[in-house]
């Protein structure tokens, strides 16, 4: 592969470890964070449904192999579409690389080719690999049965889905980072009336903090109905 490294993509200054709130996938962070420092396995297959983290555990990696003096990269290949495989030349270099949406590859050829050349010059190199998919791996349409065969060979890991009382705390705990209180029955009221799927209500407690903020009141029920019905208006 070419020498050049490709431009570095900066990672989000609050998709850490210590952002996630892990719940019942604490042992997927352990092996994430064994993953980077070199004490665990040097491949790891996180899969799961859309929304349940992987991105920001892709992301917090790359976080937690800064820390570690390593050189990192990060790339989401649903964003916007599938890029040139030639954003892999140069890569084999860097210590830990994780490329998120691994399964948009499938049944391209020329990046399937490149991936596989890829991931042989970088495993040769000793450094780690993680790659994120919404779908197993045994499960990925890949039409390159070697890279197929390669990419069983990690370590798979499956995100565990938050429960009920799991998502209520993640909610109290994605408050406090953002410098407000949630109570648990505010929390079960925007589960009830709300998107269950955690990224989206991430994006609402951000919403609702500004609006807590700008009217200068706590996040009690009837004020957040107040701020649901006006958004509803609104639409």
């Amino acid at each position: 592969m070419a020498q050049q490294l490709p431009l570095q993509f900066e990672f989000r200054a609050n998709q850490t470890f210590a952002d996630f709130y892990s719940g019942s996938n604490q042992e997927i962070i352990d092996h994430l964070q064994h993953c980077v420092t070199g004490s665990g396995e040097a491949f790891i297959f996180v899969w799961g449904m859309p929304g349940q983290g992987k991105s920001h555990l892709l992301q917090a990696c790359c976080h937690h192999a800064q820390k570690q003096e390593l050189r990192s990269f990060y790339f989401d290949l649903a964003s916007p579409s599938l890029p040139d495989p030639s954003l892999l030349s140069g890569l084999d270099e860097c210590e830990v690389v994780c490329l998120d949406n691994i399964e948009l590859i499938s049944g391209n050829a020329a990046w399937e080719l490149a991936f596989f050349n890829f991931f042989n010059q970088h495993r040769d190199q000793g450094h780690k690999l993680i790659v994120s998919a919404s779908c197993s791996p045994g499960s990925l349409a890949i039409q390159l049965p070697d890279l197929k065969t390669r990419l069983n060979w990690g370590l798979a890991l499956k995100l565990k889905m938050l429960s009920d009382d799991d998502r209520i705390a993640a909610l109290i705990f994605k408050a406090d980072q953002l410098g407000f209180e949630i109570a648990p029955q505010t929390g079960r009221f925007l589960l009830s009336h709300y998107h269950r799927n955690p990224q989206s209500l991430w994006t609402l407690l951000e919403k609702l903090n500004l609006a807590s903020l700008a009217a200068k009141r706590k996040l009690t029920v009837p004020f957040l109905k107040t701020i649901l019905e006006q958004d509803t208006h609104d639409a």
